[in-house]
């Protein structure tokens, strides 16, 4: 699984907390390519289990993660990807996204600003540090607005769609596709470890 930051130069948007009703749309929990961290425990629930109710809160129809992506074309809907390893992202951040996906018919990735130095390497030499302004850390969801799902299904359905969400991003762009950075609150972070998991319920943990 890739954590490597993402050059969001002039990509990313901030989010509007808007009461709204919450739009239709099909999701899938991608727990590919995670290894067992998805099912490790937070505030009690596994991750999986957790980012499926914050979905589901947010208004998003969970379909099987086996079921081909003409299913959601066939319904019109955008299709929201969410990643397991971000467990905490709030229902209404995700519903943001899904509405931000439909109003403007891009791609929609949940991101947060990077923080640790980032210093640029040449064959193993440590060169320049990166201006972070320009980077993002991925984070969740990613949603594709109806008419994308519509023109990916053949992909999908050969295996053609990666399952890390860096190597997603890279995928879509390399389609031409457009897409549009959100910037997701704190407790949306990714975790890559047991000891991100104990951080982020610490973090979390009502008062």
């Amino acid at each position: 699984m890739s954590h490597d930051s993402y050059d969001a130069t002039g990509g990313l948007a901030p989010i509007e907390e808007l009461d709204r009703e919450p739009l239709r749309a099909s999701g899938v929990i991608v727990e590919q390519e995670r290894g067992m961290l998805p099912f490790g425990l937070i505030h009690g629930e596994s991750l999986v289990a957790t980012a499926a109710w914050a979905a589901g809160e947010a208004g998003v129809e969970l379909m099987d993660a086996s079921l081909g992506w003409d299913v959601v074309a066939e319904r019109e809907e955008p299709l929201v990807l969410h990643d397991p390893l971000c467990p905490m992202t709030p229902p209404r951040f995700l519903g943001h996204c899904v509405r931000v996906a439909v109003e403007t018919g891009e791609v929609v990735v949940g991101v947060r600003p990077v923080t640790d130095t980032v210093k640029e390497t040449r064959d193993g030499d440590i060169g320049a540090t990166r201006d972070r302004d320009g980077l993002v850390a991925l984070c969740s969801p990613v949603v594709l607005p109806a008419a994308t799902v519509a023109a990916l299904v053949d992909a999908q359905q050969a295996g053609a769609i990666p399952a890390d969400f860096a190597d997603l991003v890279a995928d879509l762009r390399a389609r031409g596709l457009p897409i549009r950075f959100e910037e997701a609150p704190a407790q949306a972070r990714r975790v890559a470890s047991e000891e991100d998991i104990a951080v982020l319920e610490a973090q979390t943990r009502p008062s």
